[in-house]
C-alpha cells in the first residue's frame, strides 16, 4: 500500500482495544463486517463497513473479507542476539545465560555475523505481525548499529540500545563505564529519533552492572530525557539473592535501579516474577511498566507471574517474547501462554480475549510512551496493522466460520493463529511484510 495514495477502505473483521480492559468492561471494539479507512499513513476511521462506505463513498475499497485486521503487535522485551539459540531447553536462568546466551552474544563482535543475525531478527518480527519492538541490542556498538540500520531499512518501529555490563559475564562482553558512555552517546546521536527508531538505555541487569555503570546509565537519562530505559528485574530467586548480595544497601531488587533514577514512566522492566508488595506499590507510583514474557518464564522454570498482584497494585503490564529464552517471535502465542499460565497460577487472573489483545498492542504502546501514535485504530494514529487470514482447510477457518460473535472469533485467533496466518503487515500504511499477494 502506498501511504501517499488516496483514501482506502479496508474491509475485514476488525478488532482493537482503544481502552484498558483491566479497568473498563467496554474495552474491546469488534466489527464482524468492519472496515479501516486509511490515508497518508494514518487511520482516518474505524467501524462498521456499511456505515463507513456510506460516509466515505469516494474511498477505494480493498476487500479483505475472510480475514482479520488487528493493530500492529508491540513486543516490549526481546533480545536480537539470541535468535540462533532458540530451543535451548532444560536450564534455569543463570545456567542458560552462561551456557547458551552469552557465548552466542559474544559472536556478535564479528560485524558480518551481527548483520546476518540482525536481518534474521528483523524479518522474524515482521513475519509474526510485530510492528514495534523494544529490543535488547548487543554488547558491541557495531552490532547494535547493525540492528538499527537493518530496522530502518525494514520500516519497523524499533527501540533499542547498547547492552552495558561490566562484571560477572564473559570478559569480552564487559565494557568500562566510560567506554559504554562514549559508545551510547554515539548511538543516540546517530539513531535516536531518526525515522521510526528510538534509543533505550540498556543495562543487562543489576547482577552484571557495578554502581559505576548504573551511574553512567543515570547520566545518559539525564542528558537525553526522551530516551527509554529497559532492563530485567526479579526474574529468578537465585538471581534476586545474588543481586542483594552485590548491593547490600538495597532494600530490594527494584531499589538498586531506583537509587540511580532509572525507574520512571518510560522504563520497561522485564519479568518481575518475584516482587514484594512494596516494590509493586513503587512501580505503580513511578508509572514504569513490566514486560511479561510467559513462554520464557515457563521454559526457564523461573516462576509464576503474579498478574493479579500487579493489576491490583496499579502496575502497567504488557507482553514480550524474550526470543532466545522463549519460544520465538509470536506475540499471539505469548498472549495464549499468559492465559494458560494464569489459569493454573496461584491467585491467577482470569484473562479474556480483550485483555490478551490489549496486552499485545495498546499496553505495549503505553509502556513505550507511544500510545498517542500506535496501539489501536483510533483516528489520527499511525496505520500500523496486521492482516490475518486462516488457510481454507485449517481448524481456525472451521472455528471462525461457525463463531457466533466477534469475541469468539478473537479467542479463536489468539488460540490457533500462527505465523502462517500473517498475510500482510503494514506500518503507516506501507507493507513491511507480505506472505502472499492479497487482492
Amino acid at each position: 500500500m502506498n501511504p501517499n495514495a488516496p483514501q482506502q477502505l479496508l474491509r475485514a473483521t476488525v478488532f482493537h482495544t482503544p481502552r484498558n480492559p483491566f479497568v473498563s468492561e467496554a474495552a474491546l471494539e469488534a466489527f464482524a463486517d468492519g472496515a479501516l479507512l486509511v490515508g497518508n499513513g494514518r487511520v482516518l476511521a474505524c467501524g462498521d463497513y456499511a456505515a463507513l462506505h456510506a460516509q466515505y463513498p469516494q474511498a477505494a475499497i480493498r476487500d479483505l473479507r475472510g480475514g482479520f485486521l488487528l493493530p500492529g503487535l508491540v513486543d516490549t522485551h526481546t533480545h536480537f542476539p539470541q535468535i540462533r539459540i532458540l530451543g535451548s531447553l532444560g536450564l534455569g536462568l543463570l545456567d542458560w545465560l552462561h551456557q547458551c546466551a552469552l557465548p552466542e552474544e559474544a559472536r556478535l563482535a564479528d560485524e558480518g555475523y551481527a548483520r546476518a543475525v540482525a536481518a534474521e531478527f528483523v524479518h522474524g518480527l515482521a513475519a509474526h505481525g510485530t510492528t514495534t519492538a523494544l529490543v535488547f541490542g548487543a554488547h558491541f556498538q557495531s552490532a547494535t548499529a547493525a540492528l538499527f540500520e537493518t530496522a530502518a531499512k525494514s520500516g519497523l518501529r524499533v527501540v533499542s540500545g547498547l547492552v552495558v555490563s561490566d562484571r560477572l559475564l564473559r570478559p569480552e562482553l564487559h565494557q568500562t563505564p566510560r567506554a559504554a558512555y562514549t559508545a551510547s552517546k554515539e548511538l543516540i546521536r546517530t539513531f535516536h529519533g531518526k525515522g521510526r527508531l528510538l534509543y533505550a538505555v540498556t543495562p543487562r541487569f543489576a547482577l552484571s552492572t557495578t554502581e559505576g555503570m548504573l551511574e553512567m546509565c543515570q547520566s545518559l537519562l539525564r542528558e537525553h530525557p526522551d530516551v527509554r530505559f529497559q532492563t530485567h528485574v526479579n526474574e529468578s530467586p537465585r538471581e534476586v539473592a545474588e543481586v542483594l548480595k552485590l548491593f547490600p544497601w538495597a532494600r530490594d531488587y527494584l531499589g538498586v535501579y531506583e537509587r540511580y533514577g532509572l525507574v520512571g514512566a518510560r522504563s520497561v522492566l522485564a519479568h518481575n516474577l518475584h516482587p514484594n508488595g512494596d516494590e509493586l506499590k513503587r512501580l505503580a507510583v513511578s508509572q514504569a511498566s513490566i514486560s511479561h514474557c510467559p513462554c520464557s518464564n515457563a521454559a526457564l522454570g523461573s516462576g509464576w507471574f503474579p498478574l493479579r498482584r500487579h493489576i491490583e497494585s496499579g502496575v502497567r503490564v504488557a507482553l514480550g517474547t524474550d526470543v532466545g529464552a522463549g519460544t520465538g517471535f509470536g506475540l499471539m502465542k505469548e498472549a495464549l501462554q499468559a492465559y494458560m499460565l494464569q489459569r493454573l497460577a496461584p491467585e491467577g487472573f482470569a484473562l479474556g480475549p480483550a485483555h490478551l489483545l490489549y496486552m499485545a498492542t495498546r499496553a505495549g504502546a503505553e509502556a513505550l510512551g507511544l500510545d498517542d501514535v500506535i496501539g489501536d485504530f483510533q483516528p489520527g494514529k499511525a496505520a500500523d496493522f496486521v492482516y490475518l487470514r486462516p488457510e481454507g482447510n485449517s481448524p481456525l477457518a472451521a472455528v471462525v466460520a461457525r463463531a457466533d460473535n466477534p469475541a469468539r472469533m478473537l479467542a479463536a485467533l489468539l488460540t490457533l493463529a500462527g505465523a502462517e496466518c500473517v498475510r500482510e503487515v503494514c506500518v503507516e500504511g506501507a507493507p513491511v511484510f507480505s506472505r502472499d499477494s492479497v487482492q
